[in-house]
Order: C-alpha cells, then structure tokens, then sequence
C-alpha cells in the first residue's frame, strides 16, 4: 500500500533522513519508533508533500502524493493537531471539508465517528490536547481515506482515549486499511500493531512484525490463572505459543502487556504474571540507545 524508496533529507550539515526505505502493507497496524530526532516526523513530512526529499520518493499504490486525484480520499494524516483557536470544531472541520473537496455534510459524521459530536460547537481554543488530537483525527477522516498516516496521535490522552484510539486504529486495519502511526509509548504500541519500522539517527534499523522483533529475544511471560484452559484458547487464538509448566502457562512470542490486556478483555482473572526475559521496550531501546540524541545514564 505504501512504498518508501530512498527518502533522504539534509539540514546543513546534519542528516536527518539517510536513504529510508520500508513498505508498509495494508490490512495492518504499522508503528513507527525510534528516538527523539531519529528522523520520524521528517520522514513523515516527506511522505506527504510537506517537506521536499533531497532524493528518494514515496508512493500510495504507486503513484507519487502530490499525482493523488483525491489525496484526502486516499491519505488522511495528523501530523500536528494545532486548530484554529477561534473556530468550533464543527467549522473547523467544514472548513477541511471544502478545501479537501470533501461533502461538508461529513463533518458531522467524523465528530460522532471520533466522540466529539456534543463539542461541536465549542471553539477549539478552549478543548484539552485529548480533544484536539480527535479533532486531528476527525478531520483526517474526511475523505474516508484507505490510509491514515498520525505522528503521535495519542499524546494528550487519558487512559480510557488510548484505548478508544487502539480499538478504532484496529478495526480500521481489520477493515482493510492501512494504518502508519509513530509513538513514543512503545509498550502501548506493542499491544495493537502488527508491524514495526524502527528508526535511529536518520536510518533504518528494523522493518519486520512485532512478533518477530519480539521473537528475536526470547521473551517469555509465565501467567498463573484459575482459568487455564480459556486462557489457552484465547492466547491460541491470537497465534501465540503456549505450554504448560506445572501450574503456570508459559507463554512466547508476546509480552506481559499484552497478554495482561488479551485476560483482562476477557474477565479472565490472573493471579500473577511475569517475564522472564527483555521486554519489546527494551529490545527496542537497546536497538536506538546508540542514536539517540539525548540518553539518560
């Protein structure tokens, strides 16, 4: 679905961007990590058209952003959720809507669609950065686009937002569309993407599966619960490995956050729960740290 080919971008003598390549697949979850200034938001810039590549290119079904005939139909991205302040966030996003060449009428759609349909008529100077981050969205799902591209679309969110943004994103991939979505929150990453692009000092280090960048490390999560065999099934069902050991199960390919979720959604009670080896976070920051352009000692 979308294809990123060489992409490079120079600011003086720094390298931002070094030759990324990646493709991200439709139908999938697809995260974006990596450091503070690894190169993630020019990378997602350049992606769009907002920022000029020093050479490289990125395509949507093979054809270039700016040669889209309806580019909000096909792309929707937030990449900063700054509004005008003095706009409802109904206007805010007919005003999208009629430079998009979008129906206005889908304005109110997207506010119902994202929560925000008894803010309508408040000014987007007075929302929390939670409710301009789904005003973002909303506004990125105007054209009822195949592909949504969001630099950090969770910053600003109480606990109960986060999950309503995993469960949309999901279902969103589950329909067939492609998500790319950059975050810092690595562990909440882990729980609904299917896909990683990991990132350092402007290069690639890392295009595969979750499961398999989690596979890499041998990471496994010892669960003690009263209810095994639903467990079993459950964990089995998501395609994780599971065995027996005594009175606990041992669980592979996964981590403690997600089997934790994969129980609680199920009111399946666990008594204890721990892994035994390194957790994605850190298996990711280990891959970063020698990046990073700031590092705690």
């Amino acid at each position: 679905m979308i294809t990123v080919s060489g992409l490079t971008r120079q600011y003086g003598k720094r390298l931002a961007v070094d030759h990324m390549t990646f493709d991200v697949a439709a139908g999938r979850v697809t995260g974006f990590v990596g450091p503070n200034g690894a190169g993630k938001s020019t990378t997602m810039r350049m992606m769009v058209g907002l920022t000029r590549p020093d050479s490289g290119e990125a395509r949507y079904h093979g054809v270039h952003y700016q040669d889209l005939k309806w580019p909000a139909r096909t792309v929707g991205c937030v990449l900063d959720a700054r509004v005008h302040p003095g706009r409802t966030a109904r206007n805010h996003l007919r005003a999208t809507a009629a430079i998009s060449r979008v129906p206005t009428a889908r304005a109110d759609a997207v506010l119902a669609e994202v929560g925000l349909e008894t803010a309508a008529h408040q000014r987007a100077g007075k929302f929390s950065l939670g409710m301009r981050q789904r005003l973002a969205l909303a506004a990125a799902l105007l054209g009822d686009p195949q592909i949504l591209l969001l630099d950090e679309p969770s910053n600003g969110l109480d606990p109960d937002g986060i999950r309503w943004l995993r469960n949309y994103l999901s279902a969103f991939a589950g329909r067939g569309g492609t998500v790319f979505v950059s975050s810092h929150l690595i562990s909440e990453l882990s729980m609904f993407a299917d896909d990683l692009v990991v990132i350092g000092g402007g290069r690639l280090l890392a295009a595969d599966s979750v499961r398999a960048i989690t596979g890499r490390h041998d990471v496994a999560v010892i669960v003690e619960t009263p209810q095994p065999v639903e467990l079993v099934a459950l964990l089995t069902a998501h395609g994780f490995a599971v065995e027996a050991a005594a009175d606990r199960l041992v669980v592979r390919g996964t981590t403690r956050t997600v089997v934790s979720q994969i129980a609680f959604d199920s009111g399946i009670r666990v008594l204890e729960l721990t892994e035994t080896s390194r957790s994605l976070e850190d298996s990711l920051l280990d891959m970063t740290r020698a990046s990073a352009e700031f590092a705690s000692t």
